[in-house]
């Protein structure tokens, strides 16, 4: 999670909304409103409105709106179900809009390019890694972290880099070096970030599974948010009097499907914001000190909901005096294909300071800023160079001509889980870009029919031809924007694959390698043997 899918094509948009109720008099108006602002919206698009429910979560845009029917009754009256509905109808007619014109027809994507390697550096990474081997580029990862750290801001920012999306020591030593800090997920990415170099009080830990051993790491000085009620009451008995975040669900999320939407109310990500009683009643029981809020909506782009997400947190921040940061977690997209918008951070954070501002106008407190980016810093830092190791031909009118690459979900998980896009640039094995091109349909390694690279925009089970570079057997491939929840979140030693070795292209054009490829002894360490006996 906070990875996230490239924008939608417009032919598969349609916006999310609330099954309506098979009892007449609970199809209120507001409901039809809803309907027909979500329909108008795809109808802008160039869209339709998915005719079924199953459809509709397979082709939708998940801009969730909260729409339950009582209001809370506590003094977190401005956080409102109806709120935020208003922000959801926004949502749908920004992103589907925003979505119609970034995709071209489906299976006329044009010819990608390498992004930071040569030809010749792609044949030279196979001669002295094999392949598949991903290659990193220290310049770019440099020049993303600058660009996070740039984030408009009023009062202070802290840039957390969210490691689950590439957690290699080698990447976390060089964003150490940048000055930023992480976003953990797990007690044990705590401890691998430590392991790394970073301080305890340079992470903060939202997780969704509380780790046993959380005590230890906030005796050393770790940041913990607590992202439900038994968590918050867990910490609460281990360290009454405690300082502590509070990961509040807002009742709003952005991303390109329910997969990396982490907000609203189909996600389980984070405190219900209705539940604002139980949660200040919690915190008087233990006597916590709240000195953060975090929120966290998935992986959008659009101003407009970073806007409004930012004015209900900060409502929520009215809630705790003491609160002396928010964090507004979620990932930016960021454009792998050729044709794909990337966010413009500038855009996205100026109406974020505003809000800071006027925050500090209304109540004195002047707020630090948190964001938490990985995607943004990863996606277009890394290429994984393949081997084109079989090519065949299906001989039928419906036939297709299949590229096998020596790689796959084994090492890039996102096409066969989202239905990503990722660029695919063909080299020729004396190194060149070939002239002519052929269209294919590029598959990976494992015996899996849902081990696919081109599949079809948002579609992981349908396979989509693309027009390549032609190439025989032998020849390269390089899959580009593979730095983000690639090496991190690949489906690991399936069918036996060992993991492939992770480079660094350096300032000075050199290769360093950061992890070697894993040999069989190391992938069969763990086993124990069952005893004749046993058997």
């Amino acid at each position: 999670l906070g990875g996230d899918l490239p924008p939608p094509h417009p032919q598969q948009v349609a916006a999310t909304l609330p099954a309506p109720s098979s009892s007449p008099e609970q199809v209120t108006p507001q409901r039809r409103q809803m309907s027909a602002i979500a329909a108008s919206a795809a109808s802008v698009a160039g869209a339709r409105v998915a005719p079924s429910a199953a459809t509709a979560r397979k082709a939708s845009l998940s801009v969730s709106v909260a729409a339950r029917p009582q209001a809370s009754a506590s003094s977190a009256a401005r956080v409102t179900p109806t709120r935020s509905a208003k922000v959801g109808r926004l949502a749908a007619i920004a992103d589907v809009t925003k979505a119609a014109s970034a995709a071209p027809p489906a299976g006329e994507h044009p010819m990608e390019k390498l992004q930071f390697l040569t030809p010749a550096e792609t044949v030279a990474v196979r001669e002295q890694f094999g392949t598949p081997t991903y290659v990193y580029d220290l310049a770019r990862l440099k020049e993303y972290a600058a660009k996070a750290l740039a984030f408009p801001n009023a009062y202070g920012l802290t840039v957390r880099f969210a490691m689950k999306s590439s957690p290699n020591a080698s990447i976390l030593k060089v964003f150490r070096l940048a000055g930023l800090h992480i976003d953990a997920s797990s007690g044990y990415e705590v401890r691998r970030a430590v392991l790394a170099g970073f301080k305890y009080s340079d992470i903060s830990l939202s997780t969704q599974e509380f780790p046993e051993f959380f005590a230890e790491l906030v005796q050393q000085g770790l940041k913990i948010n607590a992202c439900s009620l038994s968590q918050l009451e867990t910490f609460g008995k281990a360290f009454p009097g405690g300082e502590i975040g509070l990961r509040f669900n807002p009742g709003l999320g952005s991303g390109g499907g329910t997969k990396t939407n982490v907000g609203g109310p189909n996600s389980s990500f984070g405190i219900w914001h209705e539940s604002l009683p139980e949660v200040k009643a919690l915190v008087a029981k233990y006597e916590l000190n709240v000195t953060r809020v975090h929120t966290h909506i998935g992986s959008g782009s659009d101003p407009a909901v970073w806007s409004k997400v930012s004015g209900m947190s900060l409502d929520l921040c009215r809630e705790f005096p003491s609160v002396v940061e928010l964090n507004l977690g979620g990932g930016y997209k960021v454009g792998r294909m050729s044709y794909e918008k990337s966010t413009d951070l500038q855009t996205v954070g100026d109406p974020v300071k505003k809000a800071f501002q006027d925050f500090a106008k209304e109540t004195g407190r002047e707020l630090k800023l948190e964001i938490e980016p990985g995607t943004f810093l990863l996606a277009n830092c890394c290429s994984v160079v393949c081997t084109v190791q079989d090519k065949v031909v299906t001989g039928t009118a419906e036939g297709h001509t299949f590229l096998k690459l020596d790689a796959g979900m084994t090492e890039v998980l996102r096409p066969s889980l989202y239905g990503s896009q990722h660029p695919l640039i063909t080299v020729s094995a004396a190194g060149t870009l070939p002239a002519e091109t052929e269209k294919y349909v590029v598959v990976g390694h494992c015996c899996e029919s849902g081990d696919l690279m081109t599949p079809a925009p948002d579609e992981p089970e349908t396979i989509s031809e693309r027009r390549l570079g032609k190439v025989e057997r032998g020849d390269l491939m390089v899959v580009e924007g593979s730095g983000a929840y690639c090496a991190g979140m690949a489906s690991k030693n399936y069918n036996s694959f060992p993991e492939a070795p992770e480079v660094m292209k350096g300032t000075d054009g050199k290769m360093y390698i950061i992890r070697q490829k894993q040999t069989l002894e190391q992938l069969l360490a763990n086993e124990v043997e069952l005893a004749d006996a046993a058997c």
